[in-house]
């Protein structure tokens, strides 16, 4: 079949080529209704579908933008995507969601391919891991936006938690209850700026309150080892009774534990996850949590990133934008 194009479109509707491209890019200030009826009837009659490529290559945009983020399995994830989806229809730009699993090497290839399709800007979980790239980007004034992490010596705005306050919050909270031995749990640790941060909360409180650190109650696992490593703690001679989980994910298998030991919480072991969790408020018992704003992050993110894209000027830009986190108390401490 035949391709239909503007062309045809106009002469269906008895109009200009200009005319039907004023209609198709919403410019509707001199048109009147009878004009773009006829052009709406047209479009609809002859099945025209404009060519995105074409029109991106004579506006020299796509209006799409990529996000790439560690794991979409985290609850941070799928609300921040949600954030600045919304964000981005309100502007009619598209997004593309790419799931990097915490892998340098899937990482870059994700940019790579993001970038071959034209995308005009990415929002990034980096892995840390591919700096001389992200260090190109910057060269090349591509607009790039870090989400949840920083990386040293890399100059790109970032969006995330303060991740000290937030260990900060649990693990005062269950001193305040009267806890001394206190466990924390996370996914391996290496370069990771929420893990480290939040590890540095947690050290730092102890040593605030006089309560000595001890190597064994941390414990730094794969998702997969987290209900092992629990196990373990929970049979030291001396074994903490709280614990501190991570992320959403380390939270989980630590209520997975709890159920299959027939634990009591919190008279065997006092919980409290960092990521707030959909059950949170419905668990027996209630699950205290210190939540992160990740509607409000996802939100900034894309705005910045929108703002680079439209060359928009924005008076005292940071490097680093941080936000509150909220401790939530219920029944689990």
């Amino acid at each position: 079949m035949k391709k239909v194009t503007i062309a045809d479109v106009a002469l269906h509707a008895g109009v200009s080529k200009s005319t039907v491209s004023q209609y198709l890019n919403k410019r509707f200030d001199y048109m009147r209704e009878e004009t773009k009826k006829r052009i709406e009837e047209a479009i609809h009659e002859l099945g025209y579908r404009p060519n995105i490529v074409a029109r991106s290559l004579k506006q020299k945009t796509t209006t799409t933008i990529g996000v790439i983020v560690a794991n979409i399995l985290h609850t941070f994830s799928t609300q921040a995507i949600r954030s600045i989806e919304d964000m981005c229809h309100e502007h009619d730009f598209h997004t593309i969601v790419c799931n990097a699993d915490d892998d340098p090497v899937k990482e870059r290839k994700y940019i790579e391919m993001l970038r071959a399709k034209q995308v005009d800007g990415i929002i990034l979980v980096p892995t840390g891991d591919n700096a001389d790239l992200y260090k190109d980007m910057i060269k090349e004034k591509y607009p790039i936006v870090f989400v949840d992490r920083t990386v040293k010596d890399v100059p790109i705005p970032s969006v995330l938690l303060d991740n000290e306050k937030a260990a900060e919050l649990a693990i005062q909270h269950f001193i305040n209850k009267g806890y001394k031995e206190i466990g924390l749990i996370t996914n391996v640790i290496r370069n990771v700026t929420p893990r480290l941060e939040r590890l540095n909360g947690y050290k730092n409180t102890l040593q605030a309150n006089g309560i000595p650190i001890k190597g064994e109650y941390i414990r730094s696992l794969e998702v997969s080892k987290v209900r092992e490593g629990l196990g373990e703690m929970l049979s030291m001679e001396n074994p903490p009774r709280a614990i501190l989980a991570g992320n959403d994910l380390t939270l989980i298998e630590i209520l997975k534990y709890v159920k299959e030991n027939q634990l009591r919480i919190p008279e065997d072991l006092a919980v409290i996850g960092i990521d707030d969790v959909s059950f949170a408020s419905f668990y027996e018992p209630g699950l205290t949590i210190v939540a992160q704003p990740a509607f409000e992050i996802g939100n900034k993110a894309a705005e910045l990133l929108l703002n680079k894209i439209q060359k928009k000027e924005v008076p005292g830009e940071q490097m680093v934008y941080r936000f509150e986190p909220t401790l939530i108390v219920r029944e689990s401490c």
